[in-house]
C-alpha cells in the first residue's frame, strides 16, 4: 500500500492508503478527499482535479504533457507545483506524498 496524505486548503489532512496503480485522483476521489471534483472522470478535459505537490516530490510524478499544461493553463490560482491529479499514478516510489488541493476547482 502507498500512503499518501492531502492537506487541504484550510490545513486539513486525510492520510489514505491506496493500491499502487490508480491515478492520483481517484486515490482521492475513492477515499473521500474533498477538493477533488474530478468533473471530467480522469480524461484531463477539465482542471477540477488540480492539485498541489509538494516540491520536493515533483520529480518522482512525472512530466507535464501538453494535454496537461493546457488543462492548467485554464486555473487562476497556478503555481509551478501545479499538477492535474488524474495525470499522476500512484507507484510504489510515491509512498509518502504530499498533495495540497486548492481553495477552489475550475
Amino acid at each position: 500500500m502507498v500512503n499518501i496524505l492531502f492537506i487541504e486548503h484550510d490545513g486539513t489532512e486525510h492520510k489514505v492508503e491506496v493500491d499502487a496503480g490508480a491515478s492520483l485522483m481517484l486515490a482521492a476521489v475513492n477515499n473521500g478527499v474533498p477538493g477533488i471534483d474530478a468533473d471530467c472522470g480522469g480524461s484531463c478535459s477539465c482542471a477540477t482535479c488540480h492539485v498541489y505537490i509538494k516540491e520536493d516530490w515533483l520529480g518522482k510524478t512525472g512530466t507535464v504533457e501538453p494535454t496537461e499544461e493546457a488543462m492548467l493553463s485554464l486555473s487562476s490560482d497556478r503555481k509551478d507545483n501545479s499538477r492535474l491529479s488524474c495525470q499522476i499514478t500512484v507507484t510504489d516510489e510515491l509512498d509518502g506524498l504530499v498533495v495540497t488541493t486548492p481553495e477552489f476547482q475550475f
